[in-house]
């Protein structure tokens, strides 16, 4: 992933509204190692049930506004992350809905996938055993994570801009 400012995170996310981009809480950006992220994905430290996922489309950053569900899984099975694909504890994934909204506020309709729990699949993808973390292995692993997640926020993108009347 390449660099961002606090100016473009703040301008990039399709689903926010005016609240919640003037409450962002901003990630350690001059802590973030880019190179070993295919996306950069934060939880909010006042309300620790939204989350932020932002990626580069292209030229274009776009992020999308996340929130976990109350609860999570049943702990003692194991649940998948359907942007890494990482099978893991149930624990440790967690049900997150994209609402669809606008600048003026909430559309009542979200869209909601299962992510990790940290929303950090960019550390999952390059941790385990050496046979699962060779560049090359990364490299595909990293691909095919930022395909889903570019798929996930086109669809809430274009959800939001269909409730909209646009």
């Amino acid at each position: 992933m390449r660099e961002v400012t606090e100016e473009q995170l703040r301008a990039c996310f399709v689903n926010a509204t005016r609240r919640e981009l003037e409450q962002l809480p901003m990630p350690g950006l001059h802590e973030t190692i880019w190179d070993e992220r295919e996306y950069l994905g934060w939880r909010g430290e006042r309300s620790s049930r939204i989350g932020y996922i932002v990626h580069w489309r292209g030229d274009e950053l776009v992020g999308v506004v996340v929130r976990a569900a109350p609860g999570g899984l049943r702990p003692g099975i194991a649940a998948m992350c359907s942007m890494c694909h990482s099978t893991q504890p149930a624990t440790q994934v967690r049900m997150f809905s994209a609402r669809l909204a606008s600048l003026d506020g909430d559309t009542g309709s979200s869209i909601g996938t299962y992510l990790c729990e940290d929303l950090a699949c960019s550390h999952i993808i390059r941790s385990g055993p050496p046979h699962l973390t060779s560049p090359a292995r990364i490299a595909a692993r990293g691909a095919a994570l930022l395909e889903r997640l570019e798929r996930f926020t086109a669809r809430v993108e274009r959800a939001t801009r269909e409730a909209r009347g646009g």
